[in-house]
């Protein structure tokens, strides 16, 4: 299709934005690591809040909602919804202990909680596996998206889109570290959202949809609209309610949604200026991430199913595009090709915002983990902060060439939101109790990362069973936690005097650390009693989020009733929630 010129005046505006700022900050930003990589610790909890929702406000986001809607309703989001659980427990038990422990990256996490070279080679492993394997992953999944809305909406081969879209992300990244990032995502966060919420508002008025109404009555969408599948049939329900809800929230790793905390999530928490601003940046990015943004794209998606019911209309309408990258979740794309001039530049800009906000914060938090975890720790202990800092912009470079390589091997979101959660499964409840049960070791997190990773890739490449995705889900669960939970009692504790260390420094809730807090050099450590307040502000954050997220919904839906009602407990969690918050204990 053919972009006008006001289109295009719009996204080269906004890639002269981006890399404005990554021009202004590039010095600060090449002082040394921690300001490359943590921005001097220093950061505002708005701020942060907002890069988080920046960089899970990804390009293929919506093309993973849209999949699954498309799919599954309204109510298969719950494969990704269940995860504000995990997202709350991080805000209100875990955020201060990250900022507490300042560390510059999570993986330093390994050799200040467990001892020996079986620490050490967690923390450099898991540099490469997280840093490079699985954070590549993550880009290509993303990259994928920009291929097909690239492909649909401007007519770009998924080389060159991978080609332009990479590059100026990685200028801007590699110039200005994750201050830039941070900056950039401010700007590329308020961007993406108008233009989905002006995307959804014309797509309503199109003649096919005829506005709200008709978009509500139309048959082919009707039994797509429930917020919660039907539980008349365990076929359904199991798998898109109660699988989430009572094993996946806890058990897996995904990025962005880590048990406990991890990743570019733990990295904006260990930039905040203190562990207030730590718990608000988190709090800020759970409220925005699932009650703010999701229902724009839940409009365009089930707009879609009229536009394009099936596969066939989607060929039909693009016969240009490659025919192994037309899945559902490609229909999000083909939506947007129906806005009218400037509009439709502005919501490129805005996915185009999405897409780098996404991959400069994977460039960013993946270079720290090879420079910091593996380079500076194993190969060059005593490298020059200059050289760390450059190695830092080598790496960004050259982790956007593999996302992009790989990338053009991907078909769908979905497939990759699957792999990821099974490669996944069963690590999540170590990541809770590491803090928490001074018997968890380093051995443990070593079978875990082996025995999910080994029954992901059982699955993905030689099952042919038919054993549906969600058990199989449950069956690496159960697995892995059974093999980690007997290597831990066969192997080694950790050695006494790391744990002190630990619980000097961290002062973690103390029941779990009997053994260790009866030594006699450790009656004057002072552990952090409020776990009980910290879990009921947890419950009150949800109750909080699901209220506005699921008001929003029957309100649009006109149950007025029904949407009041969710406001209302909104209204009563977020009130407890605001009591709570001079009960939590912040140093």
């Amino acid at each position: 299709m053919q972009l006008a010129t006001i289109d295009w005046l719009i996204v080269l505006a906004f890639f002269a934005l981006s890399l404005a700022i990554g021009l202004l900050v590039a010095r600060k930003s090449s002082k040394n690591s921690v300001e490359f990589f943590l921005s001097g610790r220093n950061m505002p909890w708005w701020l942060l809040g907002v890069s988080m929702v920046a960089t899970t406000f990804s390009a293929d986001t919506p093309n993973l909602v849209t999949d699954i809607i498309r799919k599954n309703g309204v109510a298969g989001n719950w494969v990704w919804w269940a995860f504000l659980l995990t997202g709350m427990l991080t805000v209100f038990v875990y955020a201060k202990l990250w900022r507490r422990s300042g560390i510059l990256t999570d993986l330093e996490f390994y050799e200040l909680r467990y001892s020996g070279k079986p620490a050490a080679f967690l923390r450099g492993f898991r540099a490469i596996y997280l840093g490079v394997i699985f954070n590549v992953m993550i880009m290509a999944t993303v990259a994928l998206a920009g291929i097909k809305i690239a492909g649909v909406l401007l007519g770009l081969s998924p080389v060159e889109t991978v080609v332009y879209g990479g590059l100026i992300t990685v200028l801007y990244t590699s110039l200005g570290g994750l201050r830039g990032v941070i900056l950039t995502d401010f700007f590329q966060f308020i961007l993406a959202m108008v233009g989905m919420v002006g995307a959804a508002v014309v797509v309503l008025r199109l003649p096919d949809i005829g506005g709200l109404s008709g978009l509500l009555t139309a048959p082919a969408v009707t039994d797509k609209l429930p917020l919660f599948p039907s539980f008349d049939d365990p076929a359904v329900w199991v798998p898109l309610l109660l699988i989430p809800l009572a094993v996946q929230w806890w058990s897996s790793w995904y990025p962005g949604a880590e048990p406990g905390g991890g990743g570019y999530v733990a990295q904006r928490m260990l930039a905040a200026k203190n562990e207030r601003h730590a718990v608000g940046a988190t709090l800020l990015f759970n409220i925005a991430h699932y009650a703010l943004r999701p229902w724009p794209w839940i409009i365009i998606a089930l707009c879609s199913i009229i536009v394009f019911p099936d596969l066939d209309a989607l060929r039909t309408a693009f016969p240009n595009l490659d025919p192994d990258i037309i899945d559902d979740d490609l229909a999000f794309s083909a939506m947007l090709s129906t806005l009218p001039r400037g509009l439709l530049g502005l919501v490129i800009a805005a996915l185009i915002a999405a897409f780098m906000s996404t991959i400069s914060t994977h460039l960013n938090w993946g270079a720290s983990y090879v420079v910091n975890d593996f380079y500076a720790r194993f190969v060059e202990p005593d490298a020059s902060e200059r050289k760390l800092v450059n190695l830092g912009r080598l790496t960004t470079v050259a982790l956007m060439i593999l996302a992009g390589m790989l990338a053009l091997l991907l078909s769908n979101a979905l497939q990759a939101f699957g792999i990821l959660l099974q490669i996944g499964a069963g690590t999540g409840l170590i990541f809770i109790l590491r803090w928490f049960w001074w018997r968890v070791n380093a051995y443990t997190e070593i079978v875990a990362m082996f025995v999910s990773f080994a029954i992901a890739i059982y699955f993905e490449a030689w099952y042919d069973g038919d054993l549906a995705t969600h058990w199989r889900l449950v069956v690496g669960v159960g697995v892995t936690t059974a093999v980690w939970m007997a290597a831990t009692f066969l192997t080694r504790p950790t050695d006494t005097q790391v744990l002190k260390s630990f619980l000097r420094r961290i002062r973690p809730y103390g029941a779990g650390w009997r053994p260790i807090l009866r030594q006699p050099d450790m009656h004057d450590v002072r552990t952090d009693g409020r776990l009980g307040v910290e879990l009921t502000s947890m419950v009150c954050g949800c109750l909080l989020v699901y209220g506005l997220l699921f008001a929003t919904g029957y309100i649009i839906y006109g149950q007025w009733t029904t949407g009041l009602l969710m406001l209302g407990i909104a209204a009563t969690a977020g009130i407890l929630l605001y009591r709570n918050w001079g009960r939590l204990r912040f140093e």
